[in-house]
């Protein structure tokens, strides 16, 4: 098989993530929340990172109430946050954890469908720093822990409108284009001096309120719900994907 149907098909053994500690953001629902809890299923320590404490408070209490490791909630807007919290953020986990094994980027905002000649300048902005900027500073910030650890890798989450841009997405699109591009950056810089590898993923149509927000006429029975797309996730967050690097992978 090759890696891409590894990824979808791949069946983790039991705590086949045990012993690792994983950031994952956007914990707080939808895909994000879905990883975080497959990923703790299978013996991982994860890091829950959101902007709304009480939607991360739920994630935590699912994880704990099906006995995987007590997660570390880490309440955090990628929208606002500034130097100081980035560097509050690093040094917590750094004293919580000592390194970090895997940071998985799943949050991420629409904006807005609109003609680039209409579109609204503080949204692109905010599109663009929420999706790109952000995650670019939270790499950045936390790659001394994840240079720490023996098998560390980097997961940033892509979409379709990253391989061919499409009328009316405008600032999303222009975003995950970005994501791809800073995933084969870092990818290439990482691959010869750490033990650090990078990838992307793509989840296709999911029952989120993000897809919700862009096709509010769609037949939702039809999507998958985001528990189904989660094992290319647990295959590049945990052992079975070592030595794969710079490779944007799909889920369907």
């Amino acid at each position: 098989m090759s890696e891409q149907a590894d990824a979808r098909a791949y069946d983790p053994a039991p705590q086949s993530h045990a012993g690792r500690v994983i950031v994952v953001t956007g914990a707080g629902d939808g895909i994000g929340q879905a990883v975080a809890l497959a990923l703790a299923h299978q013996g991982a320590t994860v890091g829950l990172l959101g902007r709304t404490q009480r939607k991360l408070e739920r994630t935590y209490d699912r994880i704990v109430k099906d006995g995987g490791p007590k997660p570390a909630l880490l309440p955090f807007n990628l929208e606002t946050a500034a130097a100081p919290e980035y560097d509050a953020l690093r040094a917590a986990l750094e004293r919580e954890f000592g390194r970090v094994d895997g940071l998985a980027h799943v949050a991420g905002i629409l904006g807005m469908l609109s003609p680039i000649e209409h579109y609204d300048v503080p949204t692109w902005c905010k599109v663009l720093h929420v999706n790109l900027t952000a995650p670019f500073i939270l790499t950045q910030t936390l790659l001394p822990l994840l240079r720490r650890s023996d098998d560390a890798c980097v997961l940033f989450t892509s979409s379709t409108i990253a391989c061919r841009g499409r009328a009316y997405w405008g600032a999303y699109a222009a975003s995950k284009f970005g994501v791809e591009g800073l995933m084969q950056v870092l990818a290439h810089e990482v691959a010869d001096t750490t033990r650090i590898r990078v990838n992307s993923v793509n989840p296709g149509p999911v029952r989120t309120a993000m897809r919700l927000q862009a096709f509010p006429a769609e037949d939702r029975s039809k999507l998958p719900e985001p528990s189904a797309v989660v094992a290319p996730f647990l295959y590049l967050l945990g052992p079975a994907s070592r030595g794969v690097n710079g490779q944007a992978f799909d889920c369907q």
